[in-house]
């Protein structure tokens, strides 16, 4: 496959979550965007008339997500991006559930310690969130910043991580 060529979306569905709806999408070589529905910007096909056992095992690992069952997803991702956002989101990936971590110290993790406002940039451009967690990248001061589809649903994602994994880690 040619370098920046995109791959065609070949299923997509809109799901209802705790946070709202969300569009979830395959392009043939795994998940390649779950966004909220409220932000997509008209050029994504919004349902494609097929089956997608992808997209309903998605579906099923978001909602037990949801519920505080599930603390790794278990889905093939291709997201789309830069070599750089690439590597920012695969960092993201290996932050903890109920953990955070901030630009600078993703930065670094990226070979590029100074790199702070390009990692904000990439996580903005993250195609796969939740899956991707860039909702666990705060500020150097502990502060929640910078979350394109807001900081009550940032901190919605936060306070459901950090409950699940208190009752988990009290034997609840």
């Amino acid at each position: 496959m040619e370098k920046n060529k995109r791959r065609e979306i070949t299923a997509a569905r809109v799901i209802d979550s705790p946070i709202g709806k969300l569009y979830i999408a395959e392009n043939g070589a795994g998940l390649c965007a779950v966004r909220m529905f409220f932000m997509l910007s008209g050029s994504e096909p919004i349902t494609q008339e097929k089956a997608s056992p992808l997209l309903d095992e998605t579906e099923r690992q978001l909602g037990a997500y949801f519920r505080g069952e599930l603390k790794e997803f278990d889905l093939p991702l291709a997201p789309e991006g830069t070599e750089f956002q690439k590597k920012v989101w695969s960092a993201l990936c290996e932050i903890p559930y109920g953990a955070t971590d901030t630009y600078g110290g993703i930065a670094k993790k990226t070979g590029n310690p100074k790199a702070c406002r390009a990692v904000g940039m990439a996580n903005n451009k993250n195609p796969i969130m939740i899956i991707v967690p860039c909702h666990r990248v705060i500020g150097a001061d502990g502060s929640l910043v910078g979350y394109g589809c807001g900081l009550d649903t940032k901190r919605f994602l936060l306070d459901l991580e950090r409950s699940a994994r208190s009752a988990e880690l009290n034997g609840f």
